[in-house]
């Protein structure tokens, strides 16, 4: 539902001319209302104009966008419009220059305050992502490019200055630089790390000084991925996600060092780094025991990925030298065996689990009994289990179901790729429906919902072959009618995975 004054907020700055002029004359309260409302119907240069006449210190999109001015999330819930955030970086270097160009001036006229700008939590989910969308890759791209313009601005006022503003003594009288911080969630490939590198060398001298809170970056050398950490402010970061970079256990010993200095790191996530204690190299051991140091010298960390490395038998060392117990272990497709899970369940970290990915395992008999007791552990904290393409038939499923309904707090549950029946789907409905905050089950297409019959392996027809739709549809609506009489209108299953992509540590 929508407040009067948001509506006429809405109107407002539909009428950018007129409304232009009657910015001045506005209370300052009403300013986080308008920046909502030009956000939302993409009102650029209404945008352009609340940002250059900021009237407070700090201007944050999660504060202004991320609650329901208008019945549903402006930003965070959806993709960010690449014009409103351009908008906003376009707004604030004009701001800057003429700040450059007119530091003496008084600056009562525009009643520009700002001096922090908080970009945190642009979403940066790909799917069905168009041209309108701001990605979280072009939105540090376009940070990146304005730092350095306002940075050049900045030499060239300083340089004119010195040539028309002389002391006693010959010295510079120009204008002591203004500053401006933006909080930024960075994400940076081999295509951005150049302009990255130099938006970040401009140091705490530049107008515009990027300060990253989440840091992502993908397929770059151990030399890139290192200069870049040394550029970063260590306070600011709070997660490091160093995905499909290859770098193996040298690589990782190379950069993790350079990680300590991140007094306030909670989250690192390493998937895809070319780890495989299975392959009979030298060094492997010795790698581990690195490995395993560089991980004990981050005592805040409380999130680990290390999915898609082959670590069977070696997690007792891989997590021996932690300080303190981690809340999320994401274990995606690692190989793992029986002592590994037996480790877990004995472990620290068990009773503090609050997210567990064990997708890509088979759960047979082999590691069943080992999952159950792992979950046993985990049952008073865990709110989010992911146990995507682990060959979880009906049978296997039915006897974890006793220990997953202990999981009490449990939100999140994800199935997806296993092969259960449709029979094997009601029943985890019915089982789990007394779980009074499970609110989102991802699970699989029915077995008994494809048109062809199976081929082996199993683990092959899941996603390659044809669904009947006619079919499934019909299930769906049977398991949404069980919810219903169930009285559980408040959870959601589904077959699609757009939901269970967004879900974050940091959310839980």
């Amino acid at each position: 539902m929508h407040s009067l004054v948001f509506l006429c907020a809405r109107r407002l700055v539909s009428h950018r001319p007129a409304a232009r002029g009657t910015l001045d004359l506005l209370p300052t309260e009403l300013y986080p209302v308008l920046f909502p409302a030009a956000f939302l119907d993409e009102r650029t240069l209404a945008l352009r104009d609340l940002v250059g006449r900021w009237p407070f210190p700090v201007l944050s999109f999660q504060r202004l966008l991320g609650h329901r001015h208008c019945g549903r999330h402006l930003l965070l819930g959806e993709k960010p419009s690449k014009l409103c955030v351009q908008a906003v970086i376009l707004a604030v270097v004009a701001h800057l220059r003429r700040e450059l160009e007119e530091p003496c001036c008084d600056t009562s006229e525009s009643r520009c305050r700002l001096r922090v700008l908080d970009m945190t939590g642009l979403q940066d989910d790909d799917t069905d992502r168009g041209p309108e969308w701001m990605s979280l890759w072009s939105g540090t791209v376009a940070l990146a490019k304005a730092c350095i313009e306002v940075s050049k601005h900045q030499s060239e006022c300083l340089k004119r200055g010195s040539k028309r503003h002389k002391g006693p003594a010959g010295a510079s009288a120009a204008p002591q630089p203004v500053g401006m911080e933006v909080r930024a969630d960075l994400f940076v490939n081999g295509t951005s790390f150049g302009v990255l590198r130099d938006a970040l060398q401009t140091g705490t001298a530049g107008p515009l000084r990027l300060k990253c809170r989440d840091f992502h970056a993908e397929e770059l050398s151990v030399a890139s991925t290192v200069s870049l950490l040394e550029l970063l402010e260590p306070a600011s970061v709070r997660r490091v996600d160093l995905r499909f970079n290859n770098l193996g256990l040298a690589g990782l010993c190379a950069v993790l060092p350079h990680l300590a200095r991140f007094t306030n790191l909670l989250s690192l996530k390493l998937p895809y780094s070319n780890i495989n204690v299975r392959r009979l190299v030298a060094g492997t051991d010795a790698g581990l025991r690195c490995l395993a140091a560089q991980l004990g010298r981050l005592p805040c960390l409380k999130e680990l990925n290390l999915g898609s490395s082959r670590l069977s038998g070696k997690l007792r060392q891989l997590l021996g030298d932690l300080q303190a117990p981690l809340e999320s272990l994401e274990l995606a497709f690692c190989y793992l065996l029986p002592g590994d899970l037996a480790f877990l369940s004995q472990s620290l970290h068990a009773p503090a689990l609050k997210k567990l990915d064990l997708s890509g395992h088979d759960f047979s008999e082999n590691l069943l009994q080992p999952l159950q007791h792992l979950l046993e552990e985990t049952s008073a904290s865990l709110l989010h289990l992911d146990l995507m393409e682990c060959r979880l038939t009906d049978a296997r499923l039915e006897a974890l179901l006793p220990t997953l309904c202990h999981c009490s707090r449990l939100r999140c549950l994800g199935l997806f790729g296993n092969p259960l029946s449709t029979p094997g789907l009601k029943t985890l409905l019915r089982k789990t429906v007394v779980l009074p905050d499970l609110r989102l089950v991802v699970y699989p297409y029915p077995v008994d919902c494809y048109s062809l019959e199976p081929p082996q392996p199993p683990s092959r027809w899941l996603f390659e072959d044809v669904v009947d739709e006619e079919r499934f549809a019909a299930v769906s609506a049977e398991l949404c009618r069980m919810l219903v009489s169930s009285g559980r209108t408040d959870a959601v299953w589904t077959a699609s995975l757009c939901r269970h992509s967004a879900l974050d540590y940091f959310a839980l």
